[in-house]
Formats: structure tokens, C-alpha cells, sequence
């Protein structure tokens, strides 16, 4: 039998997994900054003069159950992770299950130079790759000085 400690290692996995919990049991969307440690999908954000760029790292899903947003600035991507178990597995006892299952939503607050008309995103093995472009005026040039 396994005993769950009464110090976890990294209290802040705990926070986030009790956090979850909460959310999944009300059926409560996560908070608009919901760029926090541990969150699902994990994103990697940055930034050229031309664009912003967001990897979304979500292997398993359908291209078709992603929904990506963009509404004033504001970038959202969700969609739902489906659990793997079978229904014969699901009555088994699990003592770690370390992969996410369930509804997500990831919000992002973006710059004001971006050009919401000029949007992609590519989702290829498991990675959902969007870029905002920035509006051509916000872009850096060199001035030539006579």
C-alpha cells in the first residue's frame, strides 16, 4: 500500500494539482493569467520584431478539438484532453497518473502592436505553433539620416 506523505516534495505541484481538482469538481475555467508553473498545455512565448511567437506543447490531441481565440489582444487557447484508460482500467487503483486529462484553457495577453487580421497556427506532432504577426508600422527601420 502506498501512503500519500504528509510533506509533499514541491508544494507548489500540490497547490496546482489541488487547484485542478477544484476547478474540475465546480466546472470553473482558470483564470484569465493563466500563464502559471505547471498548467496544461505547457507554452513556450517569444518574440521577433515581425511577430510573436506561442508553441503550445500538446501531444495527443485532434487538430479539431483545438480552439484558439484571439479577441482584443487577448489570446485563448482550449480544448479537452481525453483520459487513455479503459473503462476495465479506470476501476483499477492508479498510485501516480502524471498525464493530464480533462478540459483546458490557456489565456495570454498579448501586445498592443500586434495585427489581429494576420494570425496562423499549425499544430504538428503534438506541438500547436501560432504567430502573431505585428502591424508593419510597429516594426523597427532604419532611418537614414542625409
Amino acid at each position: 500500500m502506498l501512503y500519500r506523505s504528509t510533506f509533499p516534495r514541491d508544494i507548489f505541484s500540490e497547490m496546482d494539482r489541488l487547484q485542478r481538482e477544484v476547478q474540475q469538481i465546480f466546472d470553473i475555467e482558470p483564470s484569465i493569467r493563466g500563464i502559471g508553473r505547471g498548467g496544461f498545455p505547457a507554452l513556450n512565448i517569444g518574440t521577433t520584431p515581425q511577430s510573436v511567437e506561442m508553441l503550445a506543447f500538446m501531444p495527443g490531441l485532434d487538430p479539431a478539438s483545438i480552439e484558439v481565440n484571439l479577441e482584443r489582444g487577448v489570446l485563448t487557447v482550449a480544448g479537452e484532453r481525453t483520459d487513455t484508460l479503459s473503462s476495465e482500467e479506470q476501476k483499477a487503483t492508479v498510485h501516480i497518473n502524471e498525464r493530464f486529462a480533462g478540459r483546458f484553457k490557456r489565456v495570454v495577453s498579448l501586445p498592443d502592436d500586434i495585427d489581429p487580421d494576420d494570425v496562423s497556427a499549425r499544430y504538428v506532432d503534438g506541438v500547436l505553433r501560432i504567430r502573431v504577426k505585428r502591424r508593419e508600422a510597429a516594426q523597427p527601420r532604419r532611418i537614414s539620416v542625409h
